[in-house]
């Protein structure tokens, strides 16, 4: 009786908005009448997940919540949904409904079970941030945090506390771990990082800023236009034309948020490591141009898609030989390096990509930072910012499938980087193939099956040119390969980057293993191409050739 009134107010409501929800009108601001858009087909995603409840696994006391909205160009519509359940939240109990012309045409999620736990605890929260402060690696730096929830992920729903511990790891890397604790035996069942790294291991002022261009004599790009801000007299690191995203000066600090860059002139850096606005640039244009490749090829105003910028901080730490996402600041943040020594400033535009990539992940998929779906947001950043790489089409950093390569010195033959996504093994710890057994590696090591599925998509199995005589040298199309098929041809990195981009905004989820990335992404491409054409074809057989079948 408590699942058919709950439905049955669901579908009112639903109804109400609908009714209430009337077509735009021109007397409507732009922004109005995006949400009137949005209600409507919020309303009609309400209505069909009311009607569809054995589909989507719902439970009495489940309640639902909104957090994306997509609509394609042809109407089909597609809305993700948090869940809850008697007002805990459900890890892993999130899914994304499919319709057009409010015809149910799917949903997406990982859960598989309407079965719900008891609520009686026999390990309370204070046990449980005990546990996990037991194997907690370093002091932490605020008292840790626990709630009460529903564990779900890849798992049957079980009670749980998820713990929280802030502190920071000997490099440096602020750490935020987060521990799920089962409330029942007071086991450690889950644990990831709230931080997203590239390697393993607000300040604007009081006045009205108005836009103005600049330049940027950077480190790794050359000289490249800033767009910036002007204060009164003053020029600030403020990309007005973006959502206002700024960047910081550390200055060797590990806390707060540093200060603004300002300057007299509009002139930032001199492409050497003795002026600190040097690395700024590099950041700065790398985010810029980020914003610009999502804006320009899938649509997307900024990170959270809301217009809004976030803030780059530079110069983090002393010799910090990293570079990390965080959403609790909304922030990238990159390390000097050992300015040079042995690996420069970690602000090279395929590393900035891939850290406001991790943004974009988290206003989507959200995939969590462990396992499989881990690998699959790190190959997420690795992917976009190898994309934004040859978006950016610089002639001072030539675009490659090798990350981070910018970053050594004395480097002309790529035998140093963060990573290869044509050969993930290279990196001595990337398997190429799939196994069962990955999702217990590095986030950034699982990750590499996923990569070397996208440079086959895009480029098929074809050895890259121009790498000198390093140790790869002598690799064949055989050896790209995990199942020997030499022919398969690629459908280009255009292609392949929207195959991606619509599979992880409109059919992953905070769960998604391989197995499911391979369904999202021929979802996605059928979508994007047709069922039948080649380039789905190219989907399936580049995932088998990394052995996800």
């Amino acid at each position: 009786m408590k699942v058919q009134a709950s439905l049955l107010c669901l579908a009112i409501v639903s109804a109400l908005a609908t009714a209430q929800a009337a077509a735009p009108t021109d007397k409507q601001s732009p922004e109005e009448k995006a949400a009137a858009v949005r209600a409507a087909v919020v309303a009609r995603a309400n209505a069909l997940v009311s009607s569809n409840p054995g589909a989507v696994h719902r439970a009495n006391a489940d309640v639902f919540t909104v957090s994306d909205v997509v609509v394609d160009a042809n109407g089909s519509e597609h809305v993700r949904y948090e869940r809850t359940f008697d007002g805990l939240p459900m890890i892993g109990g999130d899914f994304v409904v499919h319709s057009r012309d409010a015809k149910l045409g799917g949903f997406s999620q990982m859960l598989k079970s309407s079965a719900r736990p008891g609520l009686a605890e026999r390990i309370g929260a204070d046990e449980a941030i005990v546990e996990a402060g037991a194997v907690f690696p370093v002091k932490f730096t605020e008292a840790p945090t626990a709630r009460k929830v529903v564990y779900a992920r890849n798992a049957s729903p079980v009670l749980a506390h998820e713990v929280v511990f802030h502190g920071f790891k000997p490099d440096q890397t602020p750490t935020e771990m987060h521990y799920v604790v089962d409330a029942t035996s007071g086991k450690i069942i889950d644990q990831w990082d709230g931080i997203h790294t590239a390697k393993p291991g607000s300040g604007g002022g009081s006045c009205t800023a108005t836009a103005a261009v600049g330049t940027g004599k950077t480190l790794m790009a050359g000289n490249v236009v800033l767009n910036t801000s002007m204060c009164g007299t003053s020029y600030q690191m403020v990309d007005v034309s973006r959502g206002s995203g700024a960047t910081h000066n550390m200055a060797m600090k590990t806390s707060g948020m540093g200060t603004l860059f300002t300057a007299s002139v509009n002139t930032w850096g001199n492409n050497l490591l003795s002026n600190s606005q040097t690395v700024a640039a590099d950041a700065h244009y790398g985010v810029a141009t980020t914003w610009d490749y999502f804006k320009n090829v899938h649509g997307r105003n900024g990170i959270a898609n809301d217009g809004k910028g976030a803030i780059s901080r530079v110069h983090y730490g002393r010799n910090y030989q990293n570079a990390f996402w965080s959403d609790s600041c909304f922030c990238m943040t990159f390390g000097d390096g050992d300015n040079g020594a042995s690996i420069y400033p970690l602000v090279a535009i395929d590393v900035a990509g891939h850290e406001m990539s991790h943004g974009v992940t988290s206003r989507s998929a959200n995939l969590i930072y462990s396992g499989e779906s881990g690998g699959l947001n790190e190959a997420t950043s690795d992917i976009f910012g190898t994309m934004v790489e040859y978006y950016a089409n610089n002639a001072s950093d030539p675009a490659d499938y090798v990350v981070g390569e910018e970053l050594f010195p004395n480097n002309a033959s790529m035998r140093n980087a963060i990573r290869w996504m044509f050969k993930p093994s290279l990196d001595g710890a990337s398997p190429d193939c799939y196994s069962s057994t990955l999702g217990n590696l590095d986030v950034h090591y699982s990750s590499g099956v996923a990569n070397h599925f996208y440079y086959l998509l895009a480029e098929g199995a074809v050895v890259p040119s121009g790498f000198g005589a390093g140790t790869w040298a002598n690799l064949t199309p055989a050896s790209l390969v995990c199942n020997g098929n030499t022919s398969l041809a690629g459908i280009g990195r255009d292609a392949a980057g929207k195959i991606w981009y619509r599979a992880l905004t409109v059919y992953m989820t905070s769960s998604t293993n391989y197995a499911a990335a391979r369904t999202a992404t021929i979802n996605a491409s059928t979508d994007l191409y047709g069922a039948s054409s080649a380039q789905t074809n190219a989907v399936k057989a580049a995932w088998s050739a990394v052995s996800v079948n």
